[in-house]
């Protein structure tokens, strides 16, 4: 069960409501962790920002989501992991990939850079760091501009993570069957 109230949009003042209807409006997203970010509109508006900001890296859909199930899979977080899975299968991420990152083992994954994706998540997730091997390999492979992507898409989907698993932000139906 959710641990913080949901407020609804009659319940935001008048800067939670104003930010939170542009979100709307842009078919940003507004539930999960954002349900505790409204609080502080500032907060939303940076986080909304962020996401946008790694998204305009040179990364495929593809790449971005096994990075991102990656770190789901690592926080253990229910609401992000079943958004993330469907958003996954949405980018062309196979069924039998979702269920091996969530099984915690290694997908497999022909195409190198998505294969780096997924280890330099882990790696980074669970060494907290890199080894100079996967450093080297994932410059060579992506250029530090889309490494620069990659590593702070695993810091800004953390962040996501736990702020689900803080306040235990219960995921809806449809991504319950999805969750880990």
């Amino acid at each position: 069960m959710t641990r913080i109230a949901i407020l609804k949009r009659e319940e935001l003042n008048a800067e939670q409501g104003r930010v939170y209807d542009e979100a709307k409006a842009a078919n940003a997203p507004v539930g999960g962790p954002y349900y505790a970010y409204i609080r502080n509109p500032k907060l939303f508006i940076a986080s909304q920002e962020m996401g946008k900001a790694i998204g305009s890296f040179k990364l495929t859909g593809r790449e971005r989501q096994i990075a991102v199930l990656t770190v789901c899979r690592f926080w253990n977080a229910k609401y992000p992991w079943g958004a993330q899975a469907r958003n996954s299968l949405s980018q062309g991420v196979d069924q039998p990939i979702i269920d091996a990152i969530n099984a915690g083992k290694t997908p497999a994954l022909p195409n190198p850079r998505e294969a780096m994706a997924h280890k330099l998540a882990k790696e980074l997730l669970t060494n907290k760091g890199l080894s100079e091997a996967t450093y080297q390999e994932a410059e060579k492979l992506f250029g530090s501009d889309d490494l620069v992507g990659l590593i702070a898409g695993v810091g800004q989907f953390s962040m996501v993570c736990c702020s689900a698993n803080g306040f235990d932000i219960t995921p809806p139906a449809e991504f319950q069957k999805l969750s880990v």
